[in-house]
């Protein structure tokens, strides 16, 4: 099952489209030193009183990420992301129903360059989350690293992003009454270094805290594939082993984040730039894997959780694979 959406008149969308999309692009760019660089600055004019309550608020507040953060409905009902869902275009697709008495804990899989089909589905409505999956709330994991810039933080939590860390796991995953679904981009940063059109390689082989996480809290797993993810951008040839490999690895190590080098269109030209693709995103969701609560699982119970893990979203791939353009002879590969 899924949502569709009727097109409007082609040259305002289009632009609209554009537009909706290069503002997502800025916002995981370029926001976070631009928000810091205003924090500062406002320090010295005038209007200095801003920052400094500013301050106070984020010390107040600092802990909010790790608490479920601070979803603002009506920036996640924007029309810009609606714009944002077309121009790809994106669409989310139920495979069963999520019972909302329970708590789910969903892999999204590939991680992609930018994470565009976990952000719209999971961040925002504009693909009909709310209507696939009624008295389900989505939270999406994101890089602890960002929730200490200032304003950008805000921004982050208004959407449904939380902290990535256990504290913030667990205190979604144990909520009273169940209907909350915390979704985790496993193959995370290091991932993206990999993320190139055609690549159905998955780092999840040795991927196993999210795996523990779901039995200490009896939660059932979910997996997801987002069919298109790594079609949106190129990336600059950087095979295990390259210079450039040991750098971006490096980098990763000190600053925690990832730096893929990757292009894709221009705002005014489709030779080169920093725009993704038009190309389509479908995000599907299986069926729930039933998992035993165990407070503390052993490295057996963990392991062949894991493994079913494995099975299933190869095998909710291999299903769907055709209807979205897949070669026959493509399969998941997990590393």
């Amino acid at each position: 099952m899924k949502v569709e959406f009727a097109p409007r008149s082609v040259p305002l969308q289009r632009r609209l489209q554009t537009a909706a999309v290069v503002q997502w692009v800025f916002s995981f760019l370029g926001l976070a030193p631009c928000c810091i660089a205003a924090f500062i600055a406002l320090l010295f004019t005038r209007f200095w009183l801003l920052s400094a309550l500013y301050a106070v608020w984020w010390v107040l507040d600092r802990d909010q990420p790790r608490r479920g953060g601070r979803r603002v409905q009506f920036l996640r009902n924007g029309a810009v992301w609606r714009h944002m869902r077309d121009y790809f275009p994106i669409t989310l697709v139920k495979t069963v129903e999520l019972d909302p008495r329970q708590n789910y804990l969903l892999g999204f899989h590939p991680h992609g360059v930018l994470a565009a089909g976990a952000f719209l589905n999971f961040c925002t409505e504009a693909s009909g989350f709310s209507t696939l999956f009624p008295g389900i709330t989505p939270h999406l994991m994101m890089l602890s690293l960002w929730f200490r810039v200032p304003f950008f933080r805000d921004y982050l939590m208004s959407g449904g992003l939380v902290a990535s860390d256990k504290e913030s796991a667990s205190h979604v995953l144990q909520r009273p009454g169940g209907g909350n679904l915390l979704a985790v981009i496993v193959g995370g940063a290091q991932e993206a270094l990999d993320a190139r059109p055609g690549s159905c390689t998955l780092l999840l082989r040795n991927r196993k805290g999210f795996v523990r996480l779901a039995i200490q809290h009896g939660t059932p797993l979910v997996p997801a594939f987002s069919f298109g993810e790594n079609d949106l951008f190129d990336q600059v040839w950087n095979p295990k082993g390259s210079w450039l490999r040991w750098i971006q690895h490096r980098l990763q190590q000190v600053m925690g984040i990832s730096l893929p080098l990757f292009h894709a269109r221009g705002i005014f030209q489709y030779s080169f730039g920093l725009i993704p693709y038009r190309r389509p995103i479908c995000t599907v969701v299986g069926k729930p894997i039933p998992v035993q609560k165990r407070q503390k699982p052993s490295e057996e119970e963990v392991d062949q959780v894991h493994e079913k893990y494995l099975n299933e979203l190869s095998k909710l791939f291999e299903e769907h694979k055709a209807q979205y353009n897949v070669p026959a002879d493509s399969h998941l590969e997990f590393i």
